[in-house]
């Protein structure tokens, strides 16, 4: 009976050691990212019996069957849902916020007024050498802005293409280190400290991975995972110890198109990488609105004025020149030039017949209003994105809190579960001095 004793004291001792040293390890990394819960999972050992009655069960003790995970597949997958969906939204609205500022503080919109402006001013005396100078200049800054607009477009469009290619390059690396894990796990134990590690390592690089792109997971027994990206319908870029590197290439209207090295193709709705892309195609589109807007200018401006004599009588020449924001420039050397007169006007003619023509033709083509409406629409697109980004992360905060409920260390419960499994093992360690003075005993019974 003694022998009983110390055997099933022994194995309830050793048993709360194991426990105590999975409830410090959760202690310890209660701040550790990616890490879950682990709880020891406990199982009664029983043989059969004593005295040669092998149909009597004996009393053995307890072991530690399994050290468990408390993870949620279900709840770690819409944690990675709704926080792919929520990197998207950022990242868009990241973007159009940088286009916004750029559009807003090239004053293009001031330039409009201040030329239409000075024109209006040039009507009160057509042949002012000061007037005529003043519309030069403000014509001269509004082109100027106009090409500021272009470059700060273009310096946004390049910031979104540099982060989306430092994104493609991190998906490859957590995809690399997926396909490494993958290979550990696959010649893991069941159940051991590795194996439990590896699991944690995986899920984490899978939480990171889905901040770049939508991705779409199949696990296997052996806890080895293969990642389709672009969603259920996309290419695996991790199978097994395998993968297919993400690989991105610029399309002519200056947005991203993705596909892997294998050549098959890649459709990004969740992710940074997706939010970064939406970013571009909106720039491009408000790009190509400034880029005819200013079109626009030249012809308008430009059709007018040929049509016009300048103060010296001579025939209106071209004011500007260019087809697009970038190469948007003033083309008349002096205010002298501007065609004021009509047609056959003799020199220093007050008759401002054409520059009257020139003001409605610039009133009907409304290049203010239209700049307006292209600020309109990004700052719109500001908003309108940063409510639906907010509501995603309200969605996707309330996901991570669940998990964490679920699968996170809570130090009260730690505590509670240190002292419960000290006096576990206190009461074990009991049970083998009870043990032992039952032999001592024994002993000395002559």
């Amino acid at each position: 009976m003694s022998s009983d004793l110390l055997s099933i004291a022994r194995s309830g001792a050793k048993a709360a050691r194991i426990a105590l040293d999975v409830t410090a390890q959760n202690i310890a990394n209660a701040s550790t990212e990616g890490y879950v819960r682990r709880t020891a999972k406990m199982s009664e050992v029983s043989t059969t019996g004593y005295f040669g009655q092998t149909s009597d069960v004996s009393l053995s003790g307890v072991r530690v069957s399994q050290v468990v995970r408390n993870a949620d597949a279900f709840r770690q997958s819409e944690v990675r849902r709704t926080g792919s969906d929520t990197a998207r939204a950022d990242a868009e609205v990241t973007g159009l916020s940088n286009v916004e500022t750029a559009l807003e503080q090239s004053n293009v919109y001031d330039s409009i007024t201040g030329f239409e402006s000075a024109l209006q001013k040039l009507k009160e005396d057509p042949t002012d050498s000061s007037l005529r100078a003043s519309v030069v200049e403000s014509a001269r800054t509004m082109t100027n802005t106009f090409q500021i607009a272009s470059q700060q477009l273009d310096a946004v469009g390049n910031g979104l293409h540099f982060e989306a290619n430092a994104g493609v390059t991190e998906v490859n690396r957590l995809a690399q280190e997926l396909a490494r894990t993958n290979v550990r796990l696959a010649r893991a134990s069941d159940a051991t400290s590795d194996q439990t590690s590896l699991l944690d390592q995986r899920d984490n690089l899978l939480q990171q991975m889905s901040q770049y792109g939508d991705i779409a997971t199949t696990f296997s027994p052996d806890g080895t995972v293969k990642v389709q990206i672009g969603g259920a319908s996309g290419p695996a870029i991790v199978n097994g110890g395998n993968t297919d590197a993400l690989t991105a290439a610029t399309a002519a209207d200056g947005t991203i198109t993705f596909s892997t090295a294998s050549g098959a193709s890649v459709a990004l709705s969740g992710g940074s990488l997706a939010g970064q892309n939406l970013a571009l195609g909106k720039l491009s589109q408000l790009h190509g609105d400034l880029d005819a807007l200013a079109a626009n200018i030249v012809t308008t401006v430009n059709g007018v004025q040929t049509g016009g004599v300048d103060v010296d009588g001579n025939p209106g020449v071209a004011m500007f020149s260019g087809t697009d924001a970038a190469s948007f420039s003033l083309a008349l050397t002096n205010g002298s030039q501007i065609a004021t007169a009509p047609a056959g006007a003799a020199a220093k003619s007050l008759n401002t017949t054409n520059l009257d023509a020139l003001r409605n033709a610039l009133g009907n083509a409304d290049p203010a209003g239209k700049m307006d409406s292209i600020l309109f629409d990004v700052s719109s697109a500001v908003s309108g994105r940063t409510v639906t980004r907010d509501a995603l992360k309200t969605i996707s905060d309330s996901a991570k809190t669940t998990l964490a409920a679920q699968s996170g260390v809570d130090l009260d419960s730690e505590a509670v579960n240190l002292v419960r499994y000290q006096q576990a093992f206190q009461a074990s360690g009991r049970v083998m001095q009870v043990a032992s003075n039952i032999f001592d005993t024994l002993i000395g019974i002559r």
